[in-house]
Order: C-alpha cells, then sequence, then structure tokens
C-alpha cells in the first residue's frame, strides 16, 4: 500500500483537461455542480498527473470556472503509470455508476431534508425524480378535488443572496439542438413552427435561482413572473389561470392509465 499523496492547491488556469476523456458534462450538470460547491463547499479534491494534467474532476473544473474560482485543491497522483493513469479516468467515472440506491431509505432522507426547507435540487436529483420516487401511487382524483380547492398559505420570497443572472435562471441546450434539427428539415412551415414551438419544452428552469431572482425583481416583472407560474403566490389565482387545473388533468389521466394497467 503507498503513502497517501499530499493535497495541494493550484491555480485553475493551470489545469489540463485530458483530450481523451470519455465523460461528457452538459452545461446543466456542470450548473449542478456549481449550485452544490456553493452550498457544501468544494470537499472533492481534483486529482491530477505530475504535470497538472486532470485525471479525476473534469466536471469540478468546469463548474469551478462557471463560478469564477481562482484556486482549487488538488491531489497529485504522480506514482501511476500512462497505462494506469488512462484506465482510472475511466474506472474512476464507471465504478461510482455502479452503485445503487436504496429507494426507502433515499425517500426517507429526502422527507427529512425537505421538512428541513432544503432545496433537495442540491442533491443532484431533478424535481421529477423526486416526485417519482415520493409517489409510490397515483392519488384519487376524488382526493384530489379537495386538495386542489383548498387555501395555502402563500410563500414569502426573500433575498438570500447575489441576483442571479437571467442566463442563469434556464438551460437550453437541448432546445438549441432540436431548433437546429428543424431548421434543416424538409416539412411544410406550418409543421415546422409546431415542432419549434414543441422544441421550447426541453428548456430546463432553474427554480431555486428563479425564486431569487423573483425576490430582487421589481414589482412589474414579478407580475409577469406570477402569470407565466413561474411563482405562484396566489393560490386562487393560480386556478383560475388554469395551473392547477391543468395538473388535476393530468393525474386523472394517470389516474386512468394506471387503471387500464389493472383490467
Amino acid at each position: 500500500m503507498r503513502d497517501f499523496p499530499d493535497y495541494k492547491t493550484v491555480s485553475v488556469d493551470s489545469l489540463i483537461p485530458y483530450a481523451r476523456n470519455s465523460r461528457t458534462h452538459s452545461s446543466e450538470q456542470v450548473g449542478q455542480i456549481a449550485a452544490s460547491i456553493k452550498e457544501f463547499g468544494f470537499l472533492n479534491p481534483i486529482i491530477v498527473d505530475g504535470d497538472n494534467g486532470i485525471i479525476a474532476g473534469h466536471g469540478r473544473v468546469l463548474a469551478a470556472q462557471k463560478l469564477g474560482l481562482a484556486e482549487l485543491p488538488v491531489i497529485e497522483a504522480g506514482h501511476l503509470s500512462d497505462t494506469q493513469r488512462r484506465a482510472y479516468i475511466i474506472a474512476d467515472n464507471k465504478l461510482a455508476m455502479n452503485a445503487g440506491w436504496d429507494d426507502e431509505i433515499l425517500r426517507v432522507e429526502l422527507d427529512a431534508l425537505g421538512a428541513d426547507g432544503f432545496d433537495l435540487e442540491l442533491t443532484g436529483f431533478s424535481l421529477d425524480e423526486i416526485a417519482d420516487l415520493q409517489i409510490e401511487e397515483v392519488p384519487d382524483p376524488e382526493t384530489l378535488s379537495e386538495n386542489y380547492s383548498r387555501k395555502i398559505e402563500a410563500p414569502i420570497y426573500e433575498i438570500r443572496g447575489e441576483k442571479p443572472a437571467p442566463a442563469d435562471l434556464y438551460d437550453e441546450e437541448k432546445a438549441q439542438r432540436l431548433r437546429k434539427s428543424i431548421a434543416s428539415a424538409d416539412v411544410p412551415d406550418d409543421i415546422r413552427r409546431f415542432l419549434e414551438i414543441a422544441a421550447d419544452r426541453h428548456t430546463v428552469l432553474n427554480f431555486s435561482r428563479i425564486a431569487e431572482f423573483y425576490a430582487h425583481s421589481s414589482a412589474d416583472v414579478q407580475e409577469l413572473m406570477e402569470q407565466s407560474a413561474l411563482i405562484i403566490i396566489d393560490y386562487d389565482r393560480a386556478v383560475e389561470d388554469g395551473f392547477v387545473k391543468l395538473a388535476k388533468g393530468m393525474m386523472e389521466q394517470a389516474g386512468k392509465i394506471k387503471a387500464s394497467d389493472h383490467a
């Protein structure tokens, strides 16, 4: 067993990505890593070879650059041979992917974090994944109708940090790729227009940053955000504008689909 290599600090600009790294990092994932670093700190150092070449931590370096960090902690693994280094770059990513989840324990932990008011998206799970994990069966539509008619306490959005830039509120990388494909497709103009509108559905919204942006915004901008249901302040108004009605209809349809599965 070798001695543990020492930690040291190097400038971000001096780190060299591995040109043949087979692991990809979308802008959405880099944003998630950046949000995690802001919340928890930089807890996982970069592993480098003897010449500041990145062995493990390419995504963390991209996130650090996004946050404007000047220096990062690294572990220098200069004892690895060239073959070992190239193999570890793959193994570091694949071994983590081979782990599984105990869904029941994970559900309990997420429930507890949510009860504490923690932003669950900072765990790396999307809101859709969390919803799928927490809802074991589709609620009865009759029960839902009671829930949709009740009043809830309006949330209070307070400034907690700096105002995010509008570009940080969303990620439309996939939508842009779809628009390019649609633009070059041989289809009638009315179909092209429909597909262009549908492509916008793949724009990913960062609701934790949207809430912060809302808190910093003027009354006029807040009003527009409420009209778009980016932020819901008035529950009755959400019902009137159709947002809750849409969600209820989706749940009712899901109930019909589930019932047909057992027919």
